[in-house]
């Protein structure tokens, strides 16, 4: 009885931690409001270190990683979305489409303004609700993007909880799809598959995702099955679904670079064929990104689509870390934002760097490629003039599968980008901003020039599965 005791005490410890955990999710789902962030980010706080503990002390196996996030996941299936109102969005454009009406021709705002344009009583009560800033310009969402807006309000009929529910569905379908195929790419690389537990009941990503209705995970799924399929061979297919990645958010195709060593330098014996096959590649994934075009196109979308995505690098700014230590230089030399010209600038430096790890880094093994893909958009968030927390599912996913485990850690700091909600106006805190970054360039940077990785939370999840295989990346 004696050897009992500890396991009953971790079991009875266990279930404690998931009752609460179940709780602060519920509360999270619809009780708690965006402007009170305090109370937003010691709940936070509290469910990531009970993420943590399951995953290090509770003795999880992966099919009780699998039915405790769905757990999670299904609290807030009747919930409508508390810390962002992109969601409205996402339902304007599906209901345009559905009234066969082209999402990237026209602003909200401008629409509303047209007498012969009818706006029923749900679609006025979704324009209320979306933000000044998506009223104001062109729909920016890729078409399998689009796909799924429409598919919400087919399904969803007049009802805009029937089509969130819809919208939720589907994002937990690529979560449960990233869990699967996360843990056969574990397999392969003969690491703990209880990793993608880091995904899967990470709170930040079941707040983000399926609680704020956010689509990096649904991009995230194709990434992954795009990868599973390279690495069984099937290379075209593969190129095929990293286009469709792409159409759901433009994020791969920063990537794309980081595949040049993996297929010129996996077959010595014939590099010229090597070559012609990454070029294939690339002229696949772009064909199948254009072609999912195809139903929208038109001289006017061209033009709409490329403003828009512009500004996003000329004109918005938010929880940015390289840039605002650029924008304070400006405004002491300049007297002036210099917002315009940082933002053509820092994308040609993070092209640069990206090339740079394309060319002089070893990306031929898988976790070394996922690694360098890691890295590359690590340093596109790093450079970029906006940062949202969601943005963060993407390294987060890509390090389950490498060595680094910053990723974690800043998918627990970014939520302190929450307090600029905090006060009766949007509000940056400058103070707590410099903490995220300050914490995450320091974690990160100790883990690139440690030479052993005694903090290593991957490694400490479970001793139960497969080790990780130690790595020289």
């Amino acid at each position: 009885m004696q050897h009992q005791t500890p396991h009953r005490s971790t079991l009875s410890l266990s279930i404690g931690v998931g009752l609460l955990s179940a709780a602060l999710y519920y509360y999270m789902a619809y009780e708690q409001v965006r402007y009170d962030f305090v109370t937003l980010f010691t709940s936070y706080t509290a469910l990531f270190f009970s993420c943590y503990y399951l995953l290090k002390y509770a003795r999880l196996t992966t099919v009780n990683v699998l039915l405790l996030g769905l757990v999670f996941r299904l609290i807030f299936i009747l919930a409508t979305p508390s810390l962002s109102e992109d969601v409205y969005r996402f339902l304007w454009d599906g209901r345009l489409l559905a009234e066969g009406i082209n999402p990237y021709l026209y602003i909200p705002n401008q629409l509303f303004d047209q007498d012969s344009f009818f706006l029923s009583k749900e679609m006025m009560s979704i324009f209320d609700q979306m933000t000044d800033l998506s009223k104001q310009h062109f729909s920016n969402y890729p078409p399998v993007n689009q796909c799924f807006f429409w598919l919400s309000a087919v399904l969803g009929g007049k009802s805009i909880l029937g089509s969130i529910i819809v919208l939720r569905l589907i994002i937990i379908l690529s979560e449960m799809g990233i869990f699967f195929i996360g843990i056969k790419l574990l397999q392969q690389l003969n690491m703990n598959m209880l990793n993608i537990g880091w995904f899967f009941l990470n709170p930040f990503i079941i707040i983000e995702f399926t609680g704020n209705l956010h689509f990096e995970t649904v991009m995230i799924f194709f990434i992954l099955l795009s990868l599973f399929l390279l690495v069984r061979g099937h290379w075209v297919w593969s190129a095929v679904v990293m286009g469709i990645a792409v159409s759901v958010k433009l994020i791969p195709l920063m990537l794309l670079p980081i595949f040049f060593q993996y297929f010129i330098k996996r077959n010595h014996s014939n590099p010229s064929l090597n070559f012609w096959k990454l070029m294939l590649y690339y002229s696949v994934v772009i064909l199948t990104f254009m072609l999912s075009f195809s139903p929208f196109i038109s001289q006017e979308l061209l033009q709409n689509y490329s403003t828009t995505i512009g500004l996003w690098f000329q004109n918005f700014e938010f929880n940015a870390s390289i840039y605002y230590v650029v924008r304070w230089v400006g405004f002491q030399a300049t007297g002036y934002n210099i917002i315009a010209s940082a933002g053509r600038v820092l994308p040609v430096i993070t092209v640069g760097i990206i090339l740079l790890l394309t060319f002089f880094r070893k990306n031929t093994p898988l976790q070394q490629l996922i690694t360098g893909m890691l890295f590359a958009v690590n340093t596109y968030f790093l450079f970029s003039t906006t940062v949202h927390p969601w943005y963060i599912a993407t390294p987060l996913v890509l390090g389950i599968f490498t060595r680094y485990t910053f990723p974690v850690v800043w998918s627990f700091v970014v939520m302190l980008s929450y307090s600029a909600y905090a006060g009766s106006f949007f509000q940056e805190n400058a103070l707590l901003i410099a903490v995220e970054y300050v914490v995450l360039i320091v974690y990160m940077l100790y883990e690139i020039f440690r030479r052993k990785n005694p903090l290593n939370l991957s490694s400490s999840l479970c001793s139960t599965v497969q080790p990780i295989r130690k790595s020289r990346e």
